[in-house]
């Protein structure tokens, strides 16, 4: 019996409302320092709070060693960006505030996978210095690689779909989003199953699926290849 993949639904409320985006134009447009912190305390603030929680879950941040810290630094450092925000450049205050939020973390991750490597080579020098006879493996740090990697992969995957797509490819990369969202609800044995599953999503048949991979391939060896060479 084929398993049904369903996506999550939301619960339809929106934490960011227009009301938000209004507050902060009024911010922007505003030189009274008294309205400002006003708006700041009541609005944005709040708000702020509850999109680097949102983006963190969602993004699965929540893997960055000391995250409730980072979070908090975060939410200080939009505080000091808020003057950046020019309204008058057509951009949402939403889309601005929480693209920036998640490149921030992205760039915790990069950091700290490069501290990770870092500790790893000293260690291993470390460990060679006193011990040339013995060979060491740390399934632990092998782990935390790993799971560096596939966080880091489906943040890149949101970046993929503005890139000039076509429809049926754009198809494809929403089934693979999918897929790795659903990773820990469905039973995936070999490469067949994922090209039967990604049928199901998308209603393409095996060989306009195949078709529709290559662009997305190329990200992908692209991205991979910046990761091996330490440049992400």
């Amino acid at each position: 019996m084929k398993k049904k993949i369903r996506r999550r639904r939301g619960s339809g409320k929106h934490y960011f409302t227009s009301v938000h985006e209004e507050k902060i134009v009024e911010y922007s447009n505003s030189s009274d320092q008294r309205v400002r912190t006003e708006i700041y305390i009541n609005y944005i603030q709040p708000v702020f709070n509850e999109m680097v929680d949102k983006i963190v879950y969602t993004y699965k941040f929540t893997n960055l060693p000391n995250i409730d810290s980072l979070k908090e630094e975060c939410k200080v450092w939009l505080t000091t960006i808020l003057d950046k925000f020019d309204p008058s450049k057509g951009s949402k205050a939403f889309s601005y505030f929480s693209v920036i939020t998640k490149n921030w973390f992205i760039q915790e991750v990069k950091k700290n996978t490069q501290r990770m490597k870092r500790e790893i080579q000293y260690e291993d020098i470390s460990f060679i210095a006193e011990k040339e006879e013995l060979i060491t493996y740390n399934p632990y740090m092998k782990h935390r690689e790993d799971l560096e990697f596939w966080n880091l992969l489906v943040v890149e995957l949101e970046t993929w779909g503005g890139e000039n797509l076509k429809e049926k490819e754009k198809m494809v990369l929403e089934a693979i989003k999918i897929l790795f969202a659903e990773i820990e609800s469905i039973e995936i044995f070999n490469k067949k199953a994922i090209y039967l599953y990604l049928r199901e999503i998308t209603g393409l048949n095996t060989k306009q699926v195949i078709n529709n991979l290559n662009k997305i391939r190329i990200k992908y060896r692209i991205f991979k290849k910046k990761w091996d060479k330490g440049e992400l």
